[in-house]
């Protein structure tokens, strides 16, 4: 199977037409299918991607859901944590990673203040990130008193995954990163947060920093899709940062996280290979140059051996 792009998309063949072999052919992501393949019992793929370039590598290797996560606010912003990032970036992240996208579920992040404030205002960003950005489901973080929202949101036709456990978005109130659902107490709130979202509707339900056990209980009791980060391996699917597993977050990792490469390493000695060759002069050499036809050399050569003659009589004349 090959995909079509439009121009501008590369190097010199791309202006012309660009034809890329995706391999084997996919049928499009919906949240429909996400919920089939629970009841199917075949495990469903997330990553994050936050740019065309790595959306689409991240579709073409044949993840499920790309999810345009507020982690940006970190692995491409800079900051601390994901509350400092706002609608206007979140949604020129959402529509460079549409375009990278052909077969993925296009998942955007509810970025920490714009759902907090009304159930209107919810709504609204939601359809900005629908109508102006090119996502297909919008990912709320929040257990049984997001419920009114939620449903208002998917009563616009949006999808909304569900996100419990540990909510990056909390982080001040939880006083850090920290694993959730440890004691009874907070085992029954995660249940009841579960069931609240899965009667609201939600397509899909996170479960972030949990112990095993607990997510097992909750994909065994809801009817959505379950996607585990830190959460064992029973969910009906895994979701990861990009950064994370190629080793671009420039920290240690979380104990989940498992590293399939190491992106840093390969940028580093690409990037110092390239400084050492322009010092040494050994970049670009005379193959990497463009060259002047036969024809206009030997005009340009005459026109300068013309130029040189000239400026040497002129410099006798004023001797």
């Amino acid at each position: 199977m090959y995909r079509l792009y439009p121009p501008g998309c590369g190097g010199a063949l791309e202006d012309v037409v660009s034809l890329t072999p995706i391999g084997v052919p996919r049928q499009k992501i919906t949240v429909s299918s996400l919920r089939d393949r629970k009841f199917q019992h075949e495990p469903i793929t997330c990553l994050t991607a936050y740019d065309y370039s790595s959306a689409r590598l991240v579709d073409e290797a044949g993840i499920d859901i790309v999810l345009v996560g507020d982690s940006l606010a970190m692995t491409m912003l800079g900051h601390d944590h994901t509350l400092a990032v706002t609608m206007d970036e979140m949604l020129h992240h959402v529509k460079a990673a549409r375009r990278g996208i052909q077969n993925a579920l296009l998942m955007a992040d509810m970025p920490f203040g714009s759902y907090h404030l009304s159930a209107k205002e919810a709504r609204r960003n939601a359809t900005r990130f629908v109508k102006e950005g090119g996502a297909e489901i919008v990912k709320i973080e929040g257990g049984e008193k997001r419920v009114p929202l939620i449903r208002k949101i998917i009563d616009g036709e949006i999808p909304v995954a569900g996100h419990i456990g540990l909510t990056p978005q909390s982080v001040n109130r939880m006083g850090g990163f920290k694993v959730q659902g440890k004691s009874l107490s907070e085992i029954e709130q995660l249940m009841r947060d579960a069931m609240a979202l899965d009667q609201a509707g939600v397509s899909c339900l996170f479960l972030e920093g949990i112990p095993r056990e607990v997510a097992d209980m909750i994909t065994s009791e809801v009817s959505a899709p379950t996607i585990g980060i830190g959460a064992g391996p029973n969910c009906d699917g895994q979701v990861l940062v990009f950064h994370d597993i190629l080793n671009l977050t420039f920290g240690p990792p979380p104990k989940f996280v498992r590293r399939y490469g190491d992106a840093a390493a390969e940028i580093s000695q690409a990037v110092e290979g390239f400084r050492a060759d322009v010092i040494s002069r050994q970049y670009p050499d005379d193959k990497e140059s463009y060259h002047l036809s036969t024809d206009t050399k030997q005009a340009l050569e005459m026109l300068l051996e013309r130029k040189r003659a000239m400026r040497t009589r002129q410099i006798k004349a004023i001797d």
